[in-house]
């Protein structure tokens, strides 16, 4: 299995933060490089289908999700055209302070199509990196 794993420090209220993430509508609100998500069903079991700026679409479905302990787990559909399969992250927050928390966001996956674990990470990495400094700007003042 392949790993990848980003932890930031975003300063603002944690219950903030999570209301941002735990829609899971609403990954285009901090993901720049999504454009659009259509969701189906609702909490765990909802399937969403992302649509990313070169076109590309992912359909994911929450697996899991716990609003006290601020976690929540997801899946991505398998497509061959991806370096990646088997793919399940997870979102952690962490109240640090009244204004200051910590996501970890974090995913493993197994490379797929001939792709080098390199190869197989840029796509999630790239993604978290996007996501985080879009939830800074979002939440920060």
């Amino acid at each position: 299995m392949i790993s990848v794993s980003k932890k930031a420090t975003i300063n603002a209220a944690a219950a903030d933060v999570w209301k941002t993430i735990s829609d899971f509508n609403g990954l285009p609100r901090f993901v720049l490089l999504i454009v659009d998500s259509k969701v189906e069903g609702e909490g765990v079991g909802a399937v969403r289908t992302i649509t990313l700026q070169d076109g590309q679409q992912g359909v994911e479905t929450l697996s899991f999700l716990d609003d006290e302990n601020m976690t929540l787990r997801y899946s991505l559909a398998d497509d061959p055209g991806r370096p990646f399969k088997g793919y399940v992250a997870t979102m952690k927050l962490t109240a640090l302070g009244d204004n200051e928390c910590e996501l970890e966001w974090s995913s493993a996956f197994e490379a797929q199509g001939g792709a080098s674990e390199e190869e197989a990470k840029a796509l999630p990495a790239g993604l978290y990196e996007i996501g985080i400094a879009g939830l800074k700007k979002l939440h920060e003042n």
